[in-house]
């Protein structure tokens, strides 16, 4: 059986794709560097702390080998005294400039990328929102949430810890090689004789470990497609009587993994046998070969210590480099998928703009000259071919026809989300694009058939048609729109929460909810969208009430299902498999006797 493995969108960061650092990528990432422009003082301040913090650090293994010589009455370095109490004193003294330095390079660290940060994210959010909709179309909402969450959380903790990390781990990783040689060359070449081996050794088994890692978690998921796949079908599962099948099918899963990670397991441990060996043996081979000169005279006890020290502070800066370096990757990675919104071209900048000032005033005449569309996403399904219309102000227009002939397209294109291929869309007899997209949308509303409303309060939700409405003009357009009642039934009111998407209020509550929101915002052009084909008989008696009241004195284009409702128009067009193919009053289309209209008009009848 054929199963394919389902993706929600919701992809862990640690499982995203993590790109090489070449050039390109980099150039990429580096846009992103722009946003610390405005706080390049506090980085560069941050970035001396920074430098100040690494060089103190690498003071302390001198400092400590100077007092373990100074207890035997030996100088290590001529710059200092032979006295431990003196040295001690200096110790604490850098110790403290440490402490000092280092608070105030996480501090400035922090705040600039915070700041650069938060810019990233409005800007981020203020594009995305005025992308196209057809941008929307083609990608998931977890996908995109994701690059606003995740994406920016990965470059923020690179920002915040692994950018400076990395350069404290470089300052003491060279400074460490440095001073290693400057204590004692021969324990040095001893330790880089063992380098080679230990790096080449990682990367073929580091290599070959992630590859059974990654066999390992696609099994797992494998076995866990295998049971949402069950629960999601298990009906048919009990139906068919298949459910030793089922648990035959994820046992086997099972065990597949369990091979992959017993495998992984035995050339990790031998991975980390050998590392374990390499390291304790290096570190052995240096104080059994750093004794021997001290026997021998050629370095003191304390320069032995200081060696020692200084070999851990290599150590672990070689040690953390690999996970620096992996989360460089991540946070390239997401630079590139933020940065692909920020670089998508807007539909407006003006959609932005707080002030919605209508600067071309629409009285409702509205013409449609032979206008072709295709989806951008579907262009070998062209929608609507070659349609043709007109509706003055005021009137009401009808367009019906069966389900996927283009109806809600047409709805779309006046309120331009998408453009036409070919022909024209005028207002008042003037093209589309000789208004300004806010222009349009400003006085243009929608009643959808599936009403959303978002998680706040009814109040909130209505005054959304105009954001500076007065609490009596919300309640006014509440009242006409026949929600007083229902929301006044409510113990808290207008101030009530509708929850998620509107999932407190009925169908019918919702959409008059939405009637008030577009009373509220007073268009010129209304769009009904099949907006009471899924409410039952008494939701559909007041919503048709609350419609009417909305329609009265406006350009008012109508989608409809249930074709009682429109036989009051004053123009019904007909639209089958993307073509007008009749248009005229109820009275005149169903007087031929003949036609689609009148075809559905008494199928709609009969089914009474």
């Amino acid at each position: 059986m054929a199963r394919q493995r389902l993706n929600s969108g919701n992809t862990p960061s640690e499982d995203l794709p993590k790109p090489k650092l070449t050039k390109t990528t980099l150039k990429k990432a580096g846009k992103l560097l722009t946003y610390l422009k405005p706080y390049r003082g506090k980085f560069i301040v941050g970035m001396v702390f920074l430098f100040l913090s690494s060089l103190t650090a690498l003071t302390f293994p001198a400092l400590l080998g100077a007092m373990i010589d100074a207890a035997q009455d030996k100088q290590s370095y001529y710059w200092l005294p032979a006295d431990i109490r003196t040295i001690g004193a200096i110790s604490f003294v850098i110790l403290f400039v440490q402490s000092l330095v280092s608070f105030f390079r996480i501090r400035l660290f922090v705040e600039v990328a915070e700041k650069s940060l938060a810019d990233i994210r409005r800007d981020s959010y203020h594009n995305l929102i005025t992308l196209p909709l057809d941008f929307f179309s083609n990608r998931r909402v977890g996908e995109l949430n994701s690059r606003l969450s995740a994406d920016l959380s990965q470059i923020q903790d690179t920002m915040t810890t692994t950018f400076a990390e990395i350069i404290r781990q470089i300052i003491l990783l060279t400074g460490g090689v440095s001073l290693l040689f400057v204590v004692s060359g021969k324990l040095t070449l001893l330790n880089l004789s063992i380098l080679p081996i230990l790096v080449v050794v990682a990367v073929v088994f580091g290599r070959f470990i992630r590859k059974l890692s990654r066999q390992a978690q696609d099994k797992l998921a494998e076995s866990n497609t295998v049971v949402q796949e069950t629960l999601q079908g298990i009906n048919n599962v009990k139906a068919f009587v298949n459910e030793a099948y089922e648990a035959s099918r994820y046992s086997k899963s099972l065990q597949a993994v369990v091979k992959i990670a017993v495998k992984g397991a035995t050339y990790r441990g031998i991975f980390a046998s050998f590392i374990i060996f390499c390291l304790f043996g290096a570190v052995v081979a240096v104080i059994w070969y750093g004794s021997a000169l001290v026997s021998a005279g050629d370095i003191s006890v304390g320069d032995l210590t200081t060696y020692i020290l200084y070999s851990i502070f290599v150590a672990g800066s070689m040690g953390s480099f690999p996970e620096l370096y992996a989360n460089i990757q991540k946070a390239i990675g997401a630079s590139e998928r933020v940065i692909e919104i920020l670089d998508e071209q807007q539909e407006d900048a003006g959609l932005l703009q707080a002030e919605k000032t209508i600067e071309n005033p629409i009285e409702g005449t509205i013409a449609f000259e032979n206008v072709t569309f295709a989806y951008p996403s579907r262009r070998e399904i062209t929608v609507l071919k070659s349609v043709s219309f007109d509706v003055q102000a005021g009137e009401k227009l009808a367009i019906v026809g069966p389900s996927g002939t283009g109806k809600s397209t047409i709805a779309a294109l006046v309120l331009q989300f998408y453009k036409p291929d070919s022909g024209r869309i005028l207002f008042d007899g003037r093209a589309a694009d000789d208004y300004p997209l806010t222009d349009i949308r400003s006085q243009v509303a929608i009643v959808p058939q599936d009403v959303l409303l978002f998680g706040g309060t009814i109040r909130e939700n209505i005054a959304y048609g105009r954001l500076d409405a007065e609490a009596e003009e919300i309640i006014t357009a509440a009242q006409r729109a026949n929600a007083h009642d229902f929301i006044m039934d409510f113990p808290k009111g207008y101030d009530t929460m509708v929850g998620e998407r509107g999932v407190k209020l009925s169908g019918g509550q919702r959409q008059r909810v939405a009637i008030a929101r577009a009373l509220l915002k007073d268009p010129a052009i209304l769009i009904l969208d099949e907006a009471t084909s899924s409410l039952d008989s008494e939701s559909e008696r007041q919503v048709q009430q609350a419609l009417e009241e909305l329609m009265k004195g406006r350009t008012s284009i109508i989608i409809a299902h249930r074709l009682s409702t429109i036989r009051e128009a004053d123009q019904i067009v007909v639209v089958e498999a993307g073509k007008v193919v009749a248009s005229g009053t109820h009275d005149s289309l169903m007087g031929k006797g003949e036609g689609l209209y009148h075809h559905l008009y008494q199928l709609q009848l009969a089914a009474k």
